[in-house]
């Protein structure tokens, strides 16, 4: 019996091995977020429940999305905060100018949002792109500058309050059969995402980008343009992500996207989306960032402070960075 029972374990663990490499922690942290805060709290695991978590997860998903594109392309982007913050406050403000054109308003609002957001990622590709600075240093100056003219415009922080309700009532709390309406547009900028990185050659240029500039530039790949563009659609997909905020929350707020860039990093990285460029997958950054709302949402309803909620996200962080540099070691 123990002759025959040391085989079996040894493949056993062959197995956990294979299985180890090929999908990362993230399977097994999502897992172990779904018993431990279930047995903690039953109404954890309840329909309602997963609709409300996977609803808040779209915010995050989109953003990841951009911070996933800025990572495969070897930099990252600190400004996503400070963007979506200038984001809602500007689109609120256009708005509430604009309140005597119903429909004009949110029209012109919602595009003022996406302009803002593609013009901090175009200034942030521009200085990373042409005139060589750090992807770091560039975007955690340009997310500076954002929190800054916020805090200008609104005169030290004051919430723009005014949003047309027609504007929340459908991007915010909106239905289509049964499904949210933030719901669905993730799901259509997961897909065109899926599309641009599987089926383009920008999709490739991006993978190409992150794993060997040298290598890049030996295919002539161009890569200022190529950097430059990728920091635009970042900068798109985060004014989506903003107005999309806007419309949940009902007022242009300067402390809206204050944990996006260190949540967006988190979500990446946990999907299995390298730090170092050229290596992730769409689905890991999605399932990341649904991870991250999933253990913050069972530790609210754990009633665990938002301060440990922070330091809790951050450690996850680190976990996982270090069993994914053990997980490449045994490859």
């Amino acid at each position: 019996m123990v002759t025959n029972s040391i085989p079996n374990r040894q493949r056993l663990i062959e197995l956990w091995k294979v299985v180890f490499i090929r999908v990362g922690a993230l399977p097994f942290i999502l897992v172990g977020i779904l018993v431990i805060f279930g047995v903690w709290n039953p109404a954890f695991l309840s329909s309602g429940n997963m609709f409300m978590v996977s609803r808040s997860a779209t915010y995050l998903i989109v953003v990841t999305l951009g911070q996933m594109l800025a990572l495969l392309s070897g930099g990252l982007d600190l400004s996503v905060g400070g963007s979506i913050t200038l984001i809602s406050v500007v689109s609120a403000m256009v708005m509430v100018a604009l309140k005597a054109y119903p429909g004009v308003d949110v029209f012109v609002g919602v595009l003022t949002g996406i302009g803002v957001g593609a013009l901090v990622g175009a200034t942030n590709g521009y200085l990373i792109a042409y005139r060589r600075i750090a992807p770091f240093i560039a975007t955690f100056a340009m997310g500076s500058i954002a929190n800054g003219v916020c805090l200008i415009i609104t005169g030290g922080g004051l919430p723009i309050f005014g949003v047309p309700g027609s504007f929340v009532g459908t991007l915010g709390r909106g239905e289509v059969l049964g499904v949210s309406v933030p719901i669905i547009v993730t799901i259509l900028l997961v897909g065109v995402m899926y599309f641009i990185l599987s089926w383009t050659r920008f999709g490739r240029y991006i993978y190409a980008l992150g794993g060997s500039r040298e290598a890049a530039h030996v295919m002539g790949i161009p890569i200022r343009r190529y950097t430059f563009l990728t920091y635009v659609i970042v900068g798109i997909l985060v004014g989506l992500a903003g107005v999309m905020l806007l419309a949940r929350t009902g007022a242009g707020e300067v402390t809206l996207g204050l944990e996006m860039p260190l949540l967006s990093i988190a979500a990446a990285v946990l999907g299995g989306v390298s730090l170092f460029g050229g290596e992730g997958k769409l689905y890991g950054a999605v399932l990341g960032a649904v991870a991250i709302i999933l253990l913050r949402v069972g530790m609210d309803m754990a009633r665990i402070g938002s301060f440990v909620q922070m330091a809790a996200v951050g450690v996850v962080l680190i976990m996982v960075v270090v069993i994914d540099r053990y997980r490449r070691q045994m490859v």
